[in-house]
């Protein structure tokens, strides 16, 4: 079974930084892709960012374009989220996620808090 743990997470402050890291385990695949999910309180899952897993094209939701830096280390196995100028909707729990093709379904890990103060 795949495992995927996230890090990074924590608390900063309005217009602050932060780098969440995940490294993916018992791979049996070449993954398709990886990407950044998040759930804020009250709301549902949400895609944030991915990063193909040959080539490395990336896409992001409009309302982290231009502050959040998705990349990847496919020796290591290794996603990485940049999130930079930070906003307290940008609150939430923050999932990594990986899938074998583009018409299969996401790996999630376990999550990693994130949280804005204002």
């Amino acid at each position: 079974q795949v495992q995927l743990v996230e890090s990074g997470g924590g608390l900063v402050q309005d217009g602050g930084s932060l780098k969440l890291s995940c490294t993916a385990s018992r791979l049996t695949f070449t993954p398709y892709n990886m990407a950044w999910f998040r759930q804020a309180p009250g709301k549902g899952r949400e895609f944030v960012a991915s990063i193909l897993w040959e080539g490395g094209k990336t896409r992001y939701t409009d309302s982290v374009k231009g502050r959040f830096t998705i990349s990847r280390d496919n020796a290591e196995n290794t996603v990485a989220l940049r999130m930079n100028n930070m906003t307290p909707e940008d609150t939430a729990v923050y999932y990594c996620g990986t899938k074998r093709s583009e018409i299969h379904g996401y790996y999630y890990g376990q999550g990693t808090q994130v949280t804005v103060s204002s």
